[in-house]
């Protein structure tokens, strides 16, 4: 049974609410971030209890415009299946809908950016290489997608998936990454942590000689990593904060 919103404006059931409201909260973070570009990227997340449907940002708007209502709701075919009268960026639909639909709930958040530090990783011959705390987090924990010019093909999706393999982040080269998750939060600290492994390796690369950190060091920080991460919550607790951030700078993403 559908439920509406404090307004009675917008029919919907709490559950999808709740995701509109995340995924709205996610793009004024990266706003705030300085992740954004433009009217372009994506952030999308699948609509909780149903099949094949996911919630994507209007094209045209700012990521600072983006609100829990405005979001548009399409299914895999890129069919606008939701109240939204906004158009999908349909480059940002085909990669987007394609890992949704072959992938399931692992990728039911992703993201796509075109950070200066992350497309200057991904342009680089050798990728994420573990010369800082947050690169060794991801050691042989990315795939990498060669350049194929924009992605508005679908045929693409089935190398794209190929590529990625068990993997959820997937560097696209000479592009920049996507990433994604079981949730908004997860997929957000994952972004959090690459965003700053790519930034710490721009600069360390820029002075030259950098230090690599051995394998099995590699190894004892993931592992020990991985047990830390289990209190946080997979990023529930960082991307709550980050919305008591943004809720003291504005607070229209909620309507």
């Amino acid at each position: 049974m559908a439920t509406q919103r404090k307004d009675d404006s917008f029919p919907c059931t709490d559950e999808e609410w709740k995701a509109r409201q995340d995924l709205a909260a996610c793009y004024r973070i990266f706003d705030h971030l300085g992740w954004g570009e433009s009217i372009y990227n994506h952030i999308s997340v699948k609509v909780p209890g149903e099949d094949d449907t996911f919630l994507i940002n209007p094209f045209g708007l700012l990521y600072d415009e983006v609100t829990a209502s405005n979001l548009v709701k399409i299914d895999v075919e890129g069919n606008n299946v939701g109240p939204s009268q906004y158009m999908v960026n349909k480059a940002g639909f085909t990669q987007h809908a394609y890992f949704h639909e072959h992938l399931g709930e692992r990728a039911a958040a992703i993201c796509h950016v075109h950070t200066t530090a992350t497309m200057a990783v991904c342009s680089h011959k050798d990728g994420l290489v573990p010369t800082n705390f947050y690169a060794c987090n991801f050691q042989d924990q990315i795939g990498y997608h060669d350049f194929e010019g924009v992605t508005v093909r679908a045929e693409e999706g089935e190398r794209l998936v190929e590529n990625l393999g068990n993997h959820s982040i997937l560097m696209l080269r000479n592009h920049g990454p996507v990433v994604m998750d079981k949730t908004i939060p997860g997929m957000f600290v994952k972004m959090w942590a690459l965003q700053r492994a790519c930034e710490i390796q721009v600069a360390t690369l820029g002075m030259g000689n950098p230090q690599v950190v051995p394998q099995e060091v590699v190894d004892v920080h993931q592992r020990d990593l991985s047990v830390m991460q289990s209190q946080g919550g997979a990023g529930v607790f960082d991307f709550e904060a980050w919305k008591r951030k943004i809720d003291r700078i504005d607070t229209s993403w909620r309507d």
